[in-house]
């Protein structure tokens, strides 16, 4: 039997779009039938298919969905466009840049039953995939502590928001995937040091439902990149890499030392240390991939708008505790 393809179309043209242009145009089971750009497509990226000013002229091509790669602030216009149409949508994150735009986000597609996803990538990186089995299997036993830290060169291609929105938003989403709890505190500092009027710079900490601290350090004011994930807990230290998708295991010493200095230390003492052998897949195929089959109806791991927007809560009350000093409390439910 022979499976229509579906149709999938882009919103969206820019530095992350293009890539989505990529993935899409050889995507198994997908035709990708259009992009929508009112800027064009200057520097040949569209793959070869219409280059559309409105969203209005992708839907009249007819589409199963579409992936939203457009700025932040018009996620949401574009996201009520695709639901209003009965048209899938997969939404670049974060999903909106208020937490108001993204309840309506919510409401439109759950209302008409639509499947709708948010492009948390890191949801997708081999090593945190592989991190959290390993979590959901006990291997660590009760986990103590989460550490992540994301700095890097200033990203030009932003322009609307701040480093909390466009990077924090990734490791506080990756937290709450990897340990299946949520946010119940977060405190933060924030840091503008380039001339731009948003923040380039948040050190925040926090406790998750089941107790659990977090601690993030996100910039883009630093010369170094680095994507770090930690997570401590009983039986040791799970740390990850997603710029080199590379996972490692330190364990908790299970052998006596005889050594007095160490002997009176009550606490933990340095074991193996165990680099995992995983596959590495692109996470961006494998995010398409994963949105794909949901849309079939043959899969469900994708971020949900529903995840997207506790997401931008939590990104919210980072800010929130930024600019009064306070820190703040979230009961768990989200807001639709």
């Amino acid at each position: 039997m022979t499976i229509t393809p579906l149709r999938a179309g882009l919103v969206g043209l820019g530095s992350m779009g293009r890539h989505h242009a990529r993935v899409l145009a050889g995507l198994d089971g997908v035709d990708f039938v259009g992009v929508v750009d009112p800027m064009g497509d200057k520097n040949g990226w569209a793959q070869g298919v219409p280059v559309l000013s409105t969203v209005e002229e992708l839907l009249a091509l007819g589409v199963d969905y579409a992936v939203v790669a457009c700025p932040t602030a018009l996620h949401e216009e574009v996201g009520l466009k695709l639901a209003e149409a009965g048209v899938c949508a997969l939404i670049e994150k974060p999903v909106a840049d208020t937490v108001e735009g993204a309840v309506r986000l919510v409401e439109a597609f759950e209302s008409r039953g639509l499947v709708a996803g948010v492009g948390h990538i890191e949801r997708c990186n081999p090593a945190l995939r592989s991190l959290r089995a390993r979590l959901e299997a006990g291997e660590l036993g009760d986990v103590y502590q989460v550490v992540t830290r994301r700095q890097g060169p200033f990203p030009h291609r932003i322009a609307d928001v701040g480093v909390v929105k466009d990077l924090a938003t990734h490791d506080i989403d990756l937290t709450g995937w990897v340990t299946g709890q949520t946010y119940t505190s977060i405190a933060a500092h924030t840091v503008s040091k380039s001339g731009r009027p948003h923040e380039d710079m948040v050190s925040a900490i926090g406790k998750l439902s089941d107790g659990t601290m977090v601690s993030h350090l996100v910039n883009w004011l630093s010369p170094l990149k680095e994507r770090f994930t930690s997570v401590t807990g009983e039986k040791g230290c799970f740390i990850a890499d997603t710029l080199t998708a590379d996972l490692t295991f330190h364990s908790n010493a299970a052998v006596a030392t005889e050594w007095e200095a160490l002997s009176a230390f009550r606490g933990v003492a340095e074991g193996d240390m165990i680099r995992y052998a995983i596959p590495k897949r692109e996470p961006l195929l494998v995010e398409h991939e994963l949105f794909r089959d949901a849309v079939l109806g043959t899969s469900d791991d994708i971020c949900t708008l529903r995840q997207g927007l506790r997401t931008v809560e939590v990104a919210a009350a980072v800010l929130e505790s930024a600019a009064t000093g306070d820190t703040r409390r979230l009961d768990g439910s989200v807001r639709v």
